[in-house]
Parts: C-alpha cells; sequence; structure tokens
C-alpha cells in the first residue's frame, strides 16, 4: 500500500502540554500535515504552535476526553491515513520513512504501529504470526502511535466517545479484529513515549485519582461492551471488594493520600455498573 506524507494527517490531542509537545512535533517532517486539538482552549497555545510550526492548523476545544477528540481531528482530515500520536511521544530517526517502506508490502490494513523504544511497556499484543521480516501481525495497539485507514472504518466508527481516558484504543482495536481487518506492527520503526506527561499543569495527585477513577469505570464498559453485563460484572468484583477493604485499612492507618486513591477507583466502578457517564474530570 502506498503511504506517503501527502496522504497521511497527523493528529495529537493537548491539554496544556507546552513542555512535550515541542519535542514531538520537532520529530515530525516539516512539510507534514498535522492538526492539534488543544483540550484546554488556550488561544495562546495555538498562537505560539501555529506560528512556529508550518502545516499545523490547532484547534481548541473543551475537554471532552482522547476518543472524543481523535475523532474529531480525524473528521478535520482530509488525507486516507491518520496517525494518531500522543505529544509525549518522539519519532525515531527513519521511524516515519521505516513505516512507510514497509506499508509497501501490506495489501491492506486498518491500523499500523511503530515500536514503543521502552521494552519493559511494549505497545502491542502480538498475535504470533510474522507477516514480512519487520512486520507483525498484532492484536492491539496503544493508542499513543497508531496510523488509521480511515477507508477500513465504516460510518466514521472510529472511537468510543463514552471512553474519556482508558481503554478506547482497546477497544477499537477489539472492533477492528472483529470485523476481520489487520493490525500491523513495524518492527524497525520506533518511538520513545514518556508516559502520562502530556499536561504540564495537573496536581500530581488531582492526575492520580483521576487516572484511578477511569480506569475502573472503563474497565468495566469496556467488558460489558464486549462481553455482556454479566461477566463484566463478575470481573470487575475483585477489584470492587478491594477498594471497599482498603478504604478501610488506610482509613484506620490514617493515609489519606491512598485512602482517597481507594475511594476513587470505588467511585468509578460503581458509576460505570449503575450506567452512569465517565463524567469525572479534574477541576480547573
Amino acid at each position: 500500500m502506498d503511504l506517503n506524507l501527502n496522504n497521511v494527517t497527523f493528529i495529537i490531542v493537548t491539554y496544556n502540554s507546552e513542555q512535550v509537545i515541542n519535542n514531538c512535533l520537532d520529530s515530525l517532517p516539516k512539510e507534514a500535515s498535522k492538526i492539534i486539538i488543544e483540550n484546554s482552549n488556550n488561544i495562546e497555545t495555538k498562537n505560539y504552535l501555529e506560528k512556529k510550526y508550518d502545516n499545523i492548523k490547532v484547534f481548541l476545544s473543551e475537554n471532552e476526553g482522547m476518543g472524543s477528540s481523535n475523532n474529531k481531528g480525524i473528521d478535520k482530515s482530509n488525507t486516507q491515513f491518520v496517525f494518531i500520536i500522543n505529544p509525549d511521544t518522539v519519532f525515531k530517526n527513519n521511524a516515519i520513512k521505516n513505516i512507510f517502506d514497509e506499508a509497501k508490502l501490506i495489501d491492506d490494513f486498518a491500523i499500523i504501529a511503530p515500536v514503543n523504544t521502552d521494552p519493559n511497556h511494549p505497545n502491542y499484543k502480538s498475535s504470533n504470526k510474522t507477516f514480512k521480516q519487520n512486520i507483525i501481525e498484532a492484536e492491539s495497539v496503544d493508542g499513543f502511535a497508531m496510523l488509521i485507514n480511515k477507508k477500513k472504518f465504516e460510518k466514521n466508527n472510529f472511537f468510543d466517545e463514552n471512553f474519556f481516558l482508558f481503554l478506547e484504543n482497546d477497544d477499537l482495536c477489539k472492533r477492528t479484529k472483529k470485523l476481520g481487518n489487520n493490525i500491523y506492527v513495524i518492527k524497525n520503526a520506533f518511538i520513545d513515549h514518556k508516559g502520562f506527561s502530556s499536561s504540564t499543569k495537573l496536581d500530581i495527585d488531582e492526575l492520580e485519582y483521576l487516572r484511578n477513577w477511569h480506569w475502573m469505570w472503563s474497565k468495566f464498559y469496556f467488558n460489558k461492551k464486549h462481553h455482556g453485563f454479566f461477566q463484566a460484572f463478575i470481573f470487575i468484583l475483585p477489584s470492587f471488594f478491594s477498594s471497599i477493604l482498603k478504604i478501610l485499612l488506610f482509613s484506620l492507618l490514617l493515609n489519606n493520600k491512598k485512602r482517597k486513591i481507594y475511594q476513587f477507583r470505588f467511585s468509578g466502578i460503581l458509576n460505570s455498573i449503575i450506567g452512569k457517564t465517565s463524567w469525572y474530570r479534574i477541576k480547573d
């Protein structure tokens, strides 16, 4: 399949990501088309990025989650392929070229991903099938770097916007495989991913509470969507009771931070079970 900079748009969702976005953008070719969805509505960020970088459009938005924001970027693109990347990712030397070169050996795909340089945090689940020397088939890939063929998604059915922070990419990959479409990883294309450093203005404790709430909410919702309510309920029960016990334990130990973490985990599970949306946000 012919991939080149003329038919690919790079899409990056940001939220006050000034300290990391420059390294990300500097690793992209100047001539590459780039779309930024800035979820903080920060006009200064928009003006700064559009002045500094070529071929870039920055759209200000309310923070409605990664899935929703990725969909906005995809909708605003006019190329067949979109490369979803996080602002705290950096392409290594020749990574983009190697992806384009290896893609010529693939007749048909829905998603392609590079390889995270940190071996302790692999960004894909292999299907244990080697397609070509530098190409392997995957069951799923992480959402911080995924090249999407828009033609493989009927009715623009990309990311499920019910997810706010976690598992929207797992859901996309699972649906992709169910439709019989292919996901590949390019073994000689590498990307650095810092992980949870995309925003520079969030309180560390508040971010930890946010992550725990949405991780639990997303786990139940994901399993309910793909396996049904009863199986999802059985799956989440250990986490549900563990949260209650640890709230009690850390209350007795007067460890307020740990107690709050498990209170947020419990709240995320409960809200998901009773069908509430993924509503929790950090207050500005």
